[in-house]
């Protein structure tokens, strides 16, 4: 057989697949209309929006893929077929990208730039950062509506969030509370636990003593505590103390080993084994006889 004349011995889709994308935006291949077609014939999918906060990653590319595959196959099921693009405004995240390259770049920081350059330099982040971001859809090549494209924080969005809430609060199906939140200290605002960077640190005891009202002869003057938390002392009003630790320990022990006789051998660790011992042991240290 012979060779095929003027094929390329290695495939270079970046010589083919731009040409084909650009002729599919003329034609407007993934344009969608309304139309009378049944609901059973028409198909959506809203683009999780990426944020704006940088480049996508590999996980954005398989992600849009699979999105992809089902949109290409509604229309060519027929179906009136819409995929909604858009970015993500991602808040606070933003933000801290921005002040970051602003303190690396100009050693200055937001309140040096003061509220309304801070959020001009942050909007010019969102127009390169968005445009980087549709492009790469649209390389990989994402059959988006162009036409539709939004952002988070449009006004029309931003309203229809706004009205929302609102009327959720109003029919009582949410309510504001006291909540716990993770507080940036430099930022001055809340993050999202997604947000938020554990790490494991090594941390000590702080010990307290208190002194006792009124001790009797024989009586301890003073009870000591151990805390991890030294600043919630600011807040202590009272000390609880068991009346009869000693009895309170030794059930506790006495618990424990029952609960390990009867627990199956793989449930039975040298650290869970040891527990009754350290038990006895601070009884001992604690109270001896």
């Amino acid at each position: 057989m012979a060779d095929a004349v003027g094929l390329d011995k290695v495939y270079s889709p970046g010589d083919v697949e731009k040409a084909i994308y650009a002729l599919w935006r003329d034609r407007d291949c993934f344009a969608a209309t309304p139309d009378d077609r049944p609901r059973s014939e028409r198909f959506c999918i809203v683009i999780p929006p990426p944020n704006v906060t940088g480049a996508l990653h590999l996980g954005h590319a398989l992600n849009n893929t699979l999105q992809d595959i089902l949109v290409r196959w509604h229309r060519m099921m027929g179906h009136n077929t819409l995929w909604l693009p858009g970015t993500d405004h991602a808040g606070i995240a933003t933000q801290a990208v921005v002040e970051k390259r602003l303190k690396a770049n100009e050693n200055k920081n937001r309140h040096d730039l003061g509220r309304e350059e801070l959020v001009k330099r942050i909007w010019a982040w969102k127009d390169q950062y968005e445009k980087r971001i549709l492009s790469q859809l649209q390389l990989i090549g994402s059959s988006c509506d162009w036409s539709r494209t939004r952002f988070t924080l449009d006004d029309g969005l931003a309203r229809a969030v706004r009205h929302t809430f609102f009327k959720l609060f109003r029919d009582g199906l949410i309510f504001r509370g006291k909540r716990l939140v993770n507080w940036d200290t430099q930022l001055q605002t809340a993050v999202a636990d997604d947000e938020v960077y554990h790490e494991t640190v090594k941390g000590s005891f702080w010990h307290f003593r208190y002194p006792v009202n009124d001790p009797q002869p024989g009586e301890e003057t003073h009870v000591e505590i151990a805390t991890t938390r030294p600043e919630t002392m600011l807040g202590d009003t009272a000390v609880a103390v068991h009346p009869d630790p000693v009895r309170a320990l030794e059930k506790s022990e006495a618990e424990l080993r029952e609960r390990i006789a009867k627990a199956p051998a793989r449930e039975k660790p040298a650290a869970l084994q040891k527990q009754p011992e350290n038990l006895g042991a601070r009884r001992e240290r604690q109270h001896p006889a």
